[in-house]
């Protein structure tokens, strides 16, 4: 009796272990699909041009059942980096974002949340947990299609250039005020121990998960070379 107790605790362990990780592999399947959705159409799109000076790439892919909730905007997302800024993307660190109204500025309620980091300060930034964007790292509702010629001064500028898609709109919006956070638990869940986003984004000390090749590979699709040294991120 004792022994069937023993592998029913012990299967029931490795159920919900495979069950919790199998939630951040579908958050990474869902934020693959973002953005080939985003970059089939061009005009419509991330500009090229500030795709290929990206350091990094964050998608919030929107979760139904009240991950987004209107007025108070809370969702789970990945953050994948260039390796050593410039290299192959790497490997995904999860983060939660916090606060806002976004998804009423474009009237949705089921929102896609995207951001490029454009320079290693902001990847700098980004590695502490609780960063305000507006506030603690300059970020700007990023240009959409071919306008990147039409890019203000404050988009020249900022470190972190952020959209949402909602309703089959893609659009440059502002998250200022909007608080990131590193999800340890999880990148826990996803690599089978505690590592932090350093170690993920920076160090490289894990390789990319199976779950996480077709993002990079998408992301390769489309921007398979650019971003900027990050010798000193950390």
């Amino acid at each position: 009796m004792k022994t069937i107790l023993a592998l029913g605790l012990l299967l029931g362990t490795f159920t919900s272990a495979g069950w919790a990780k199998g939630k951040e592999a579908q958050r990474l399947a869902n934020a693959t699909y973002v953005i080939s959705e985003i970059m089939q159409t061009p005009e419509n799109g991330i500009p090229q041009s500030l795709l290929d000076k990206a350091v990094c790439v964050g998608i919030i892919p929107s979760e139904l059942k009240g991950a987004f909730l209107v007025g108070g905007s809370f969702g789970r997302g990945a953050l994948v980096c260039r390796q050593h800024g410039t290299g192959s993307w790497g490997a995904p660190s999860m983060f939660t974002i916090f606060g806002g109204s976004y998804g009423l500025q474009i009237g949705g309620q089921s929102t896609d949340v995207v951001f490029i980091v454009m320079n290693a300060g902001g990847v700098r930034k980004l590695l502490q947990s609780g960063v305000k964007l507006g506030a603690d790292v300059s970020a700007a509702a990023g240009p959409v299609g071919r306008q990147a010629e039409a890019e203000t001064d404050i988009q020249l500028h900022a470190e972190i250039l952020t959209y949402s898609r909602a309703r089959g709109l893609f659009a440059g919006v502002s998250l200022a005020g909007s608080v990131i956070r590193q999800d340890e638990d999880g990148n826990e869940r996803l690599y089978g121990k505690a590592v932090t986003a350093k170690d993920v984004l920076i160090k490289g000390i894990d390789p990319v998960p199976a779950a996480a090749k077709p993002l990079d590979d998408i992301l390769t699709k489309y921007s398979p070379h650019g971003g900027e040294p990050m010798p000193d991120v950390g």
